[in-house]
C-alpha cells in the first residue's frame, strides 16, 4: 500500500515576468449559467499580467523577449514543474499499476485514491498533474465523475508546518534561526558566500547572513528555481559555485530542519498533526475500523461512505505539499541525517504491508505481502470508528496491540528506502529487513510528537524555553 507526498516542483521565485507558464493562455473557470443554480458550464480564457509602466502607466507584464501570455505570477507552478510532477505520476503508474498490480489500469471513479493539497495553488496544480499522469484519459472511463481534492483552511492546515497560525511553533522556529544565525554570520564559510554574491545585494551590497534581507534561504531558493529554468531568467554565474551553493544548502537546511531533529515539542507542533493522520489511517486499515479517507472522499452529492463506483477504503493517497513537509516528516522519524534541502519534486511513500502468514500474535512472520493502502482498507465491512488510533501505544489493551501485529511500515524517500532509528531495535522490524518497520513500532515513535489537540498545544508554554533542557533525539 502506498501515500505518496511530494514537493511541489520549479515555481516562479521573487524575479518578475517569467515566461514558463504556458497554462496561463487556457485557464478554464466554472460559471453559473441559469439563475435557478440548475446549469453550470467551464469558462476557458487566457491570463496577461499587467503592471506599472515608467511613468506608472498600466503596461503588460512580459518576459525577457517579450512573452506576454506565458507570464507566471509568484510562486506558481511553471512549465518545468508541471513536466515533472505528471512525470512523478507516469512512474507511480509504472510501479503500482503496470509492475505490482497494485492499483487498477482503468477507473471508472477516483473514490479508492485520497487527493489533498494544500491552499497554496501550486499545491493543487501539483496533485493534478500527478494524478493525470497516474491515470490519463485513456485510463479513466467516458462517465468518470469529477474526483474529489481535499483542501483545508490555511487556519487548519496540517500539511506543511504551519508557523503562521501556531504561536508557540512560531517561537520555536524564530529561536532556532536565530540559533543558526549566531553560528554562521560571522564564520569563514558566510564570508566564502559574502566575497561571491554580497556586491548583487540591496541596500548598497549588505552583508549576506542567515538573517540578511533576503535571507540566505530564500537566495537558496531562488538559485534553485532559476537552475531548473531557461537561460534568459538565470542569475550571474557565481551564484551557482558549486562551493557556495553546498554551503547554502547545509545552513538552509540546518535553520529549517534541525529542531526536527533535536526538541520533541518541535516535532509535535511542526508536524506532529500530520504524522498522527498518517497513523490514524494505517491503524484504522490494520484494524479495519473504515478511518481510512473513504469517509472524505467518497459519495454522490453529499452522501458519505461509500464510494461511486462501491468501493469500501482507499488504496492511495496523494498529498501535495512542499520541501518543509517532506524533511520534517524524514528529520522528525530521525531519518534525514545528511542529506540535503529536498529537491523539486521530492516525494516520500509510506507503505503498509500485510504479512498473510501471521494468524495469531505470536506467529512469526515470513515475507510481508503488499497490502492495500494503509490509507485503506481491503476488508468488505466497515467497523464502528474506535479510539485506538489516536490513543497513545502504551494506554492499549492486548487485544489492541494484537490487531497491529503482522502490519510493517516502509518509509521510502525519493524511491529510496530509508531506516527509521528506533526500527532498527530487536523486534521492532521484519527479520532480515531494517527497513520494514512493525506498525506497533512506528505508532509508538509517532505517538511521541503526536498532539493531543494541536490547536491547543499551540497555545500552550509560551513562556518556556525554547530549547530542550536534555536531548530528545528523533525516531525513537
Amino acid at each position: 500500500g502506498n501515500e505518496v507526498r511530494f514537493r511541489l516542483d520549479s515555481r516562479m521565485p521573487v524575479l518578475p515576468h517569467w515566461p514558463y507558464c504556458n497554462a496561463a493562455k487556457r485557464f478554464s473557470s466554472v460559471v453559473m449559467t441559469k439563475t435557478d443554480w440548475s446549469t453550470w458550464n467551464d469558462l476557458q480564457w487566457r491570463r496577461r499580467m499587467e503592471t506599472f509602466g515608467d511613468d506608472d502607466r498600466p503596461v503588460l507584464a512580459a518576459g525577457p523577449e517579450g512573452a506576454v501570455d506565458t507570464v507566471c505570477q509568484l510562486g506558481e507552478l511553471t512549465d518545468r514543474g508541471r513536466e515533472t510532477t505528471l512525470a512523478l505520476g507516469e512512474r507511480l503508474r509504472h510501479l503500482y499499476v503496470d509492475q505490482l498490480s497494485f492499483m487498477p489500469k482503468i477507473i471508472s471513479d477516483a473514490d479508492m485514491i485520497y487527493l489533498r493539497a494544500t491552499p497554496m495553488p501550486r499545491a493543487l496544480d501539483s496533485v493534478q498533474q500527478s494524478f493525470v499522469g497516474m491515470y490519463p484519459s485513456s485510463a479513466r472511463t467516458a462517465s468518470f465523475p469529477p474526483p474529489t481534492i481535499i483542501t483545508r483552511a490555511a487556519a487548519d492546515e496540517t500539511l506543511f508546518p504551519n508557523e503562521r497560525n501556531c504561536r508557540r511553533f512560531s517561537q520555536l522556529g524564530r529561536a532556532f534561526a536565530q540559533r543558526t544565525a549566531d553560528r554562521w554570520n560571522d564564520s569563514k564559510e558566510m564570508d566564502y558566500l559574502n566575497s561571491l554574491i554580497s556586491k548583487w545585494m540591496p541596500e548598497g551590497g549588505q552583508r549576506v547572513a542567515v538573517d540578511s534581507h533576503p535571507r540566505l534561504s530564500g537566495i537558496m531558493d531562488t538559485v534553485n528555481s532559476t537552475l531548473a529554468h531557461g537561460p534568459k531568467t538565470r542569475l550571474p554565474s557565481p551564484f551557482y559555485d558549486p562551493k557556495g551553493r553546498d554551503i547554502i544548502d547545509k545552513i538552509g537546511t540546518e535553520e529549517w530542519f534541525s529542531g526536527y531533529k533535536e526538541s520533541q515539542e518541535y516535532r509535535k507542533l511542526g508536524i506532529g498533526a500530520l504524522v498522527g493522520d498518517i497513523v490514524t489511517r494505517m491503524v484504522g486499515n490494520a484494524e479495519g475500523s473504515g478511518n481510512d479517507g473513504l469517509l472524505e472522499v467518497a459519495g454522490i452529492d453529499g452522501d458519505l461512505g461509500k464510494g461511486r463506483g462501491g468501493e469500501s477504503g482507499i488504496k492511495l493517497a496523494l498529498s501535495g505539499c512542499h520541501d518543509t513537509t517532506l524533511a520534517a516528516v524524514l528529520s522528525s522519524l530521525g531519518a534525514f541525517e545528511g542529506e540535503k534541502w529536498p529537491p523539486y519534486t521530492s516525494h516520500i511513500a509510506v507503505e503498509l504491508f500485510k504479512d498473510e502468514s501471521i494468524k495469531t500474535e505470536d506467529a512469526m512472520p515470513t515475507e510481508p505481502a503488499p497490502r492495500q493502502s494503509f490509507l485503506g482498507s481491503s476488508r468488505k465491512k466497515t467497523k464502528p470508528a474506535s479510539l485506538m488510533m489516536r490513543k497513545p501505544t502504551p494506554e492499549l489493551t492486548a487485544e489492541e496491540k494484537a490487531k497491529l501485529q503482522g502490519h510493517y511500515v516502509r518509509l521510502r524517500y525519493n524511491d529510496r528506502p530509508v531506516t527509521i532509528p528506533g526500527c532498527k531495535l530487536p523486534g521492532n522490524h521484519l527479520e532480515g529487513d531494517e527497513t520494514f518497520c512493525t506498525l506497533q513500532a512506528f505508532k509508538a515513535i509517532a505517538d511521541k510528537f503526536t498532539p493531543r489537540i494541536w490547536t491547543d498545544a499551540c497555545v500552550e508554554g509560551l513562556d518556556e524555553p525554547a530549547f530542550p533542557i536534555s536531548p530528545e533525539p528523533a525516531g525513537f
